[in-house]
């Protein structure tokens, strides 16, 4: 069901490791399509930058592994390792029917690691080994106060209006210091390591040139941890979107019969997503007033991920790395969700190794998505000496 998933592979390295490379073909939309500098599914070069819509989420990094195979094969005839792809069409709505594709072929994708690039690099030249995602539970919140919209003179008074109610239940989410307020939401964070915040504070992170980058006036998250701490290791709520009443040029003074909102929990290590659910609708009936009714429908979920530094195909990744760009890789986590990481964990009894060359800046799901072409390059030579370096790991040695 669904778009096509597409599998290949080249088994003819034998007792070398068998690697899995996932990624996926399918984009987000291109709206707003007037801010595009150039059509957006056709690939245009400007200042060493590729722009099209997929430049990094997925394709170019997708891609980026099939010219390192193709290096591989016609210099040497062969891999180094054993390899699988599998390339799906769904991971941008949550890859609603991966995880079954994953439990009905597991022989063919038996493999000893999995290698996913579909994350960021810190920063321009600075390449990284990413060791965390944040996992996710989204949700839509639907309020119906009447049968219809109603006239704000006749009836304002006598009922609720939805988008009030709205705004007030989402108010109660979190506190001033961006701190959830559902009850048990924090029960199972796991939280920062010493050595964790010590590696973080050492990345070449400026929170000025952040902000101004961000056109943000100011920063903000939850008190008592730095901005990357936040971005990677601690879970905030947010409010995706929201609709209600008239919202056309003019006036149209009316009550809303409905409001809605999207909403979403980034969560982390070791948080659960269905728990988290059940948690985020306890509290959310609750604190709706019976004056108006709620449905609450969960969109869909992942769980978090995360592997540990001295992992030996981490220390592969970032030996490989230090080949493809000239300089010692640093270890980052990301705010982002991969849900397939954890079936394949799960399913397979397979490791996760991120290995990402895009970056922060790039526009994923925005007009004028691009993929920096040195980054592109320096990773097709550093995915080149991964394979090798995968195929020269203890557990195959």
């Amino acid at each position: 069901p669904g778009h096509p998933v597409v599998y290949g592979d080249w088994l003819h390295a034998p007792g070398a490791p068998t690697v899995l490379f996932y990624g996926h073909y399918d984009v987000q939309p291109v709206d707003p399509i007037e801010q595009w500098l150039s059509p957006p599914f056709e690939a245009t070069v400007r200042d060493n930058e590729l722009f099209a819509r997929g430049a990094t989420d997925d394709k170019g990094q997708l891609f980026m592994h099939l010219k390192a195979i193709e290096a591989h094969l016609r210099q040497d005839g062969r891999l180094p390792i054993n390899a699988r792809v599998i390339f799906e069409g769904e991971e941008e709505v949550g890859s609603p029917n991966l995880d079954a594709i994953i439990r009905q072929h597991k022989e063919e994708l038996a493999c000893d690691v999995v290698v996913i690039s579909d994350s960021p690099m810190f920063e321009k030249g600075v390449p990284s080994i990413c060791y965390g995602l944040r996992g996710l539970a989204y949700f839509q919140i639907d309020l119906r106060g009447s049968t219809t919209d109603l006239h704000s003179g006749s009836f304002g008074g006598a009922v609720a209006n939805p988008a009030f109610v709205l705004a007030q239940i989402l108010s109660q989410m979190k506190d001033r210091g961006g701190r959830v307020k559902i009850p048990g939401f924090y029960d199972d964070v796991r939280e920062l390591t010493d050595r964790e915040r010590e590696e973080f504070k050492r990345l070449p992170f400026n929170e000025k040139q952040y902000r101004k980058g961000l056109g943000a006036p100011r920063l903000h998250g939850e008190t008592g941890y730095s901005t990357l701490e936040r971005l990677w290791a601690r879970p905030p709520f947010e409010v995706n979107g929201l609709l209600s009443g008239f919202t056309g040029e003019g006036s149209k003074t009316v009550i809303p019969a409905t409001a809605m909102a999207k909403v979403s929990m980034r969560l982390v290590p070791n948080q659960d997503p269905d728990r988290i659910a059940e948690l985020f609708e306890a509290y959310a009936r609750k604190i709706a007033p019976k004056t108006v009714e709620i449905e609450l429908t969960r969109m869909h979920g992942g769980k978090p991920w995360m592997t540990e530094l001295d992992n030996r195909f981490v220390q592969a990744a970032a030996r490989a790395a230090e080949q493809g760009f000239g300089r010692t890789p640093v270890y980052t986590r990301e705010g982002g969700s991969i849900p397939v990481v954890s079936t394949f964990q799960s399913e397979l009894n397979a490791p996760t190794l991120l290995f990402g060359i895009g970056l922060p800046d790039e526009n994923a799901h925005a007009p004028n998505e691009k993929l920096d072409l040195g980054n592109f390059f320096g990773g097709i030579i550093a995915s080149a000496y991964l394979y090798e370096e995968i195929a020269a790991t203890e557990q195959h040695g």
